[in-house]
């Protein structure tokens, strides 16, 4: 196996994959499995999607909920329990796993907007002094809002970053600058991924579906990264942005792997994603929805709820639920609300807000501008 290690060269905005061999360690420097190597990675020259606003309410009221797990075959004794919590962090992404040795992955980090502030917070109420790898699913704002922030803060306050991990399309915008500048600053490893590759997390099974294995191209939708996470009986699915195109891709690739108990709805519950045949594939007992109440772009889409709701998933929506945290043992699962709601999706179908008001927060909405050029 050969790992991919990621240079960056700020100066120019490229950025170039090169191989090396290599093991795993202790202590969070695990490693990045993978069957191919890349040479050449691709440059989005498209501007960062734009993210509404987002409220951010005190924690008020619990949910709790059980769901039982169906028996998956033979799959591995796990000990202590695996945290998954979907921060609250607007029109944006943001999620937190904790295995039960204390080993942690970030999968995005919010708006930039928000500069990682509120997800800053949350670790730091979840008493996390190291992020053991650090997930970028693709180089959009309302995903890597936060890395430079939290990149900062852990390097220079906590415990560090053990690995970052990328999909290899890079993007043009400020903030995806931002983020290649604080991974050069604080000399942390940054790893190309790619379908076939393994993550070491600890008990946790991390296997990325995508992007692609090779050259995939430039859209960074179509090279978002998807992980399927198994511990224990339990299996849990996120693919980022990954959209109609990208899901028949896995589909066709991995069949039944896309099978999961808890399903993180692809881009922020959006009719792009979230496909028939791919939700044929994943039947999961429960999704999660990260999105804004008054999102611009009417995120979760009614089509998707009704969807949902057809197929009698437990829905969570982080909007009107706030954080959301499932916990497994590997076999029995449960899960946390920040505020208690409804988790049948036909109620929060009509929980949404009118179209009136999501038209109106396009039209306040800003944009993360495109860095200019550099030269020299």
């Amino acid at each position: 196996m050969k790992r991919l290690l990621l240079v960056i060269l700020v100066a120019a905005m490229l950025v170039l994959a090169g191989c090396a061999d290599g093991t795993g360690t202790d202590n969070g420097e695990s490693t990045v499995e993978t069957d191919d190597s890349l040479e050449d990675v691709d440059s989005n020259g498209a501007e960062d999607d734009t993210a509404a606003d987002e409220d951010d309410p005190d924690p008020e009221k619990t949910d709790e909920t059980e769901t039982d797990e169906p028996d998956s075959g033979d799959s591995p004794d796990v000990d202590g329990e695996l945290e998954i919590h979907h921060i609250d962090v607007g029109q944006a992404d943001a999620t937190l796993l904790i295995e039960p040795s204390g080993e942690t992955m970030l999968i995005d980090s919010g708006d930039w907007r928000q500069g990682g502030t509120g997800v800053i917070e949350y670790l730091e109420d979840q008493d996390v002094d190291r992020i053991d790898h650090l997930v970028a699913t693709h180089g959009h704002a309302d995903h890597i809002g936060g890395h430079d922030a939290i990149i900062e803060h852990y390097e220079t306050e906590r415990d560090g970053i053990g690995v970052a991990y990328d999909s290899g399309v890079a993007h043009t915008s400020q903030t995806y600058e931002r983020y290649l500048d604080a991974i050069e600053d604080h000399d942390v490893e940054l790893l190309v991924v790619e379908d076939g590759d393994h993550i070491e997390f600890g008990d946790a099974t991390v296997d990325v579906l995508n992007p692609p294995a090779g050259d995939s191209g430039s859209d960074l939708h179509y090279n978002s990264v998807a992980l399927s996470i198994e511990f224990g009986e339990f299996s849990y699915l996120t693919t980022g942005d990954a959209e109609a195109d990208a899901e028949e891709r896995m589909v066709d690739e991995h069949g039944d792997q896309l099978e999961a108990d808890a399903y993180q709805a692809g881009h922020h519950g959006s009719t792009t994603s979230s496909t028939t045949p791919f939700m044929d594939q994943v039947t999961p007992d429960v999704a999660i929805i990260s999105s804004a109440y008054d999102s611009q772009y009417g995120h979760p889409h009614d089509e998707v709820l009704e969807d949902f709701a057809d197929r009698d998933i437990e829905t969570y929506w982080t909007a009107v639920h706030g954080d959301v945290v499932l916990t497994t043992d590997g076999s029995d699962v449960a899960l946390e609300t920040e505020h208690e709601f409804s988790t049948n999706a036909s109620d929060l179908l009509e929980e949404k807000p009118a179209d009136d008001d999501d038209t109106q927060a396009s039209l306040t909405h800003s944009v993360d501008v495109p860095a200019a050029p550099l030269v020299g």
